[in-house]
């Protein structure tokens, strides 16, 4: 396992082996284990267009890219992605890899963290950063970033000073709208790979077409505090 690093593709043995590392230490309805089954789908498919990619750390790195997730939660001042690479090296010499490429796919997982000051460079960790956030567009990335922002107790939306809806902009309080104009919709010229930027423009449209109908709604909803005004006045 690792030894050699077949470029073909990963022993079936070893898939299993890291795979059932991986789901150990899964426990985020946000970034479960059908997120990290989906960003490596998209990896592989991304790399079909891309020269040289090492399939066996590209898949390792897939499988375990979110196995710090538990040790954020519990302590919000750590990254996720810095622990999780750790905990990868760690498993990864436990399990017969070389240091040498046990310590590539370390960078792998601690380079996919979209706000990290800590870039991908190689191609593996460059298509595990797109794949990721693949997941985070489209209406799959509007749902699990609900999912995240329920988990945490945060609104969907903040109220301005006179009342009305904020869409997000300028908050500083964290809600779901705060999350789509700060991140969600930025995310389009952050992709490393040609064929990344391709999928996330395909799935662009559905994100944005829910962002802005909620925004709608619930500014119209808000309406009916002058009908309140009025009815209460009436009394």
């Amino acid at each position: 396992m690792g030894e050699n690093g077949d470029k073909k593709g990963m022993a079936v043995k070893d898939y299993e082996k890291t795979e059932s590392y991986m789901l150990s230490c899964m426990n985020d309805s946000a970034h479960d284990k059908e997120h990290v089954y989906r960003v490596l789908y998209y990896a592989l498919e991304i790399a079909k267009q891309e020269p040289d990619v090492d399939y066996e750390i590209l898949i390792t790195s897939c499988l375990l890219h979110d196995i710090g997730r538990k040790e954020q939660f519990e302590n919000p001042g750590l990254c996720h992605a810095r622990v999780g690479g750790d905990k990868a090296y760690a498993f990864l010499v436990g399990a017969g890899w070389t240091q040498e490429r046990a310590l590539r796919v370390k960078q792998a997982v601690a380079a996919h963290r979209y706000r990290s000051d800590n870039p991908p460079e190689s191609i593996e960790a460059k298509i595990l950063f797109d794949a990721d956030k693949l997941d985070v567009t489209g209406a799959v990335g509007i749902a699990r970033t609900l999912l995240y922002k329920g988990k945490m107790g945060q609104p969907l939306y903040t109220l301005q000073s006179d009342g009305s809806v904020s869409d997000g902009t300028d908050d500083e309080e964290e809600s779901f709208f705060r999350e789509y104009r700060r991140k969600l919709e930025k995310l389009y010229s952050r992709f490393f790979t040609k064929r990344g930027e391709e999928l996330a423009k395909e799935r662009r449209e559905a994100a944005a077409a829910f962002y802005r109908d909620m925004l709608e709604e619930v500014r119209t909803a808000y309406q009916g505090k002058e009908l309140l005004k009025d009815v209460l006045g009436n009394n």
